[in-house]
């Protein structure tokens, strides 16, 4: 098949691991699917703290929950991205460990308090929860299945970041004081979430076009905005002057100042280059480099058992 024919018949879940697909469709996919699954591992690396400094044992509990079905996530997702055919699983987590995977700009920044992590675990996740939905009609069949598992377990995560954050904007003065300051550090990341505009972006109109992405950048974000804006305002947050957000009703559609922006940062941060990115990126290899022994064990187990690697999982 070339690349002509797969764009005639792109359509939701319409390729899989039988098709004979061009390099130029497995290469796309993969770095797309690769890029989502390191996002849910470092995702998970961020929220990890909080497994212990949550303020009760329900919310200790509910955290270890998050966690574990982001690392789920992640596994579902490589395996996706490994039937393409391109790399290994054990080839794209090593890459995530020696700082050639990429993944999510929110994710390069450490959570530093409890009231910062309704800015992950609400519009983080509920951004994520807008792409994510999208890509349930993406063309390569093995990425929607694990797109249906994950969008139902965000569902959940997205109410329980709700629940945080409506218990903090509900509290004292300084919990609401100190709410309103996280948003507003986290606000410009959380716009940038969707990556440069459509006339910037480097992959999106490929991808749109063989099928693999069905929604632009410019216009997930702006479906977020419409949902999430109001809900920021009903709990109290403040939009902050800067960056800049106009709203056209004639056209129902946000417009961003992108001037106000911080693009450097942001290229930074996707060339796995800034200081809190490289710091995350160290920690995951510290990680992966500690239970080897594990990994080793289970291989060595599988392999006297005579199993291999897909009905292992």
């Amino acid at each position: 098949m070339d690349i002509e024919e797969v764009k005639r018949r792109a359509g939701p879940r319409e390729f899989g691991p039988g098709d004979d697909m061009p390099r130029e469709y497995r290469e796309a996919a993969t770095r797309m699917i690769q890029f989502h699954a390191n996002s849910e591992i470092m995702g998970a690396l961020i929220e990890r703290p909080f497994i212990r400094q949550a303020p009760s044992l329900e919310r200790k509990l509910a955290v270890s929950a998050q966690v574990q079905d982001e690392i789920g996530h992640g596994q579902l997702l490589y395996r996706a991205a490994e039937q393409l055919g391109v790399k290994t699983r054990e080839e794209m987590l090593d890459e995530l460990a020696d700082g050639r995977g990429k993944f999510l700009n929110c994710f390069h920044y450490p959570l530093h308090s409890w009231y910062e992590l309704p800015m992950i675990m609400f519009f983080v996740d509920g951004a994520a929860m807008r792409r994510q939905a999208s890509l349930k009609r993406t063309s390569w069949e093995p990425y929607a299945h694990a797109i249906d598992k994950i969008c139902f377990e965000e569902g959940f995560h997205i109410k329980h970041g709700e629940d945080i954050l409506r218990e903090i904007a509900t509290g004292s003065k300084r919990d609401q004081e100190l709410l309103q300051a996280a948003f507003e550090r986290w606000w410009p990341r959380i716009l940038q979430f969707f990556g440069p505009t459509d006339d910037q972006s480097t992959h999106g109109g490929f991808a749109q076009s063989v099928g693999l992405k069905t929604m632009s950048n410019d216009d997930l974000r702006n479906a977020f905005l419409n949902a999430y804006l109001p809900k920021a305002e009903k709990y109290g947050l403040e939009i902050p002057e800067y960056p800049r957000v106009e709203y056209d009703a004639e056209r129902d559609h946000y417009e961003i100042e992108n001037d106000d922006l911080d693009w450097d940062e942001f290229g930074e941060v996707a060339r796995n280059e800034f200081p809190t990115g490289r710091e995350q990126i160290e920690a995951r290899a510290r990680r992966q480099e500690a239970v080897e022994w594990v990994r080793e064990a289970i291989t060595d187990d599988e392999a006297d058992a005579g199993v291999t690697g897909a009905a292992a999982d």
